[in-house]
């Protein structure tokens, strides 16, 4: 109450608890991986501070930031909905919100109730299970089958340093390279590792792999010319394939036809075989021979690449939303709909809403609870009670508070929510 010399009767002066903080997801250019996140899994924000006399708001909590590579999808475990897709640096989105501070006494003032001694608990924030997904974010994927010399061809054409050898499976983590192509223009380039037979379901790390080919503007199909035209045949339909079944779109990019390894074909024998995969694969995909041991043909692939990555459009699967990210949310506010059990101990109710409105109760309150019932009676949960079997002395659970049933004789009609019971 406030007080104050020569002030008598200062009424309510309570203030408002301050807000919990949020855990956001946070796009850092700086961020490579989630690798962190593998060691510490459970992040929350603090707490607001409590109000004070003379009205004064509690301070906001601090909210923990998780700091994630561009490309990074936040999903609920639980529901399965995209909470965010993060494609440019410092897009932010929110993964789980604190709660609302509690209200002091000053809201709780009425003509007839001038000082009421009740105030409201703080909200709790959400809890939620998230899963962090990494697109990597590309203009040309690199893909083939093991072997195809995907890896040598990223080093030629930007100076990475992906580890190469002779052997399958080499590369185990896709690779990033930006090739320059004059006049201040560049490429990003992501090297795939080699697709298999039943990568769409997973085989050889598929799915792990073929997720970050669907932020690519074109597609580089690469081939190893030593093996004859019917292995290459057989390739290029073996991974257009496990494109096809991952992702319909996926197989649509824009693509070309790139046969590597011409240095080791005899003379003459390179250009009879690019003429006849041009005319088996038509017209719609270019077809060129290079060797990425030697940088033959690299300077007129980057040029072709280049403007077939031009002509796709803007990155991504959709244009990103106002502050550079997509954002999903859920629907608005909380559901007034609640359910009512028949448990082995007595019967609990269940709701969004209620479940909020208990939480914020202060039960030490005999005011505040007093108000509560008569909530619950507005709401219907009474008369739903009563409807489902429970009695004076039941225990009813609501959240994680445990009640004793006695009905108010004024809950025999309806109220305006909607009940069910099992």
């Amino acid at each position: 109450m406030h007080r104050e010399k020569f002030v008598t009767r200062g009424g309510p002066d309570g203030g408002d608890g301050g807000r919990g903080g949020d855990v956001v997801a946070v796009a850092d250019p700086s961020v490579s991986s989630l690798q962190s996140y593998q060691l510490r899994r459970s992040f929350r924000g603090t707490a607001g501070g409590a109000g004070g006399g003379s009205r004064r708001h509690g301070a906001d909590g601090e909210s923990a930031r998780l700091l994630v590579p561009l490309g990074t999808l936040a999903w609920d475990l639980d529901t399965g909905q995209l909470l965010a897709d993060l494609v440019q640096p410092g897009a932010a989105a929110v993964l789980a919100a604190g709660g609302r501070g509690g209200r002091g006494n000053v809201h709780f003032a009425t003509a007839i109730h001038q000082a009421p001694r009740r105030r409201e608990l703080g909200e709790p924030g959400v809890s939620r299970k998230v899963r962090l997904e990494l697109r990597l974010i590309a203009d040309v994927g690199i893909v083939g089958l093991p072997n195809a010399g995907k890896s040598t061809l990223l080093a030629r054409l930007t100076g990475a340093r992906p580890k190469i050898a002779d052997y399958p499976f080499t590369t185990l983590h896709p690779n990033l390279g930006v090739a320059d192509l004059g006049s201040g223009r560049s490429l990003t380039v992501a090297d795939v590792p080699g697709l298999i037979e039943g990568a769409h379901q997973g085989a050889g790390l598929g799915l792990a792999f073929l997720r970050h080919l669907e932020r690519t503007r074109a597609l580089i199909h690469l081939v190893d010319a030593s093996l004859g035209e019917a292995a290459i045949v057989a390739a290029y339909h073996q991974v257009t394939s496990e494109m096809e079944q991952h992702d319909p779109e996926l197989a649509a990019k824009p693509a070309l036809l790139v046969a590597n390894k011409l240095d080791l074909l005899e003379e003459g024998e390179g250009a009879s075989l690019l003429a006849r995969l041009s005319e088996w694969i038509g017209s719609a995909i270019p077809v060129l021979g290079i060797s990425a041991a030697t940088g033959s043909g690299c300077e007129r692939l980057l040029e072709v690449v280049g403007q077939l990555a031009r002509r796709s459009g803007e990155l991504g699967p959709a244009d990103p939303g106002e502050g550079g990210f997509r954002l999903y949310r859920g629907p608005r506010g909380l559901s007034r709909e609640f359910v009512v059990r028949r448990d082995e101990g007595g019967f609990s109710v269940t709701g969004e809403s209620l479940e909020r409105l208990v939480a914020v109760t202060d039960l030490d309150d005999d005011s505040a609870v007093l108000r509560l019932q008569r909530q619950l009676v507005r709401i219907g949960v009474e008369r739903a009670l009563l409807e489902a079997g429970a009695g004076p002395g039941d225990e009813v659970r609501i959240g994680e508070e445990v009640f004793t049933f006695y009905p108010d004789p004024a809950a025999g009609a309806p109220g305006p929510g909607s009940g069910r019971q099992d």
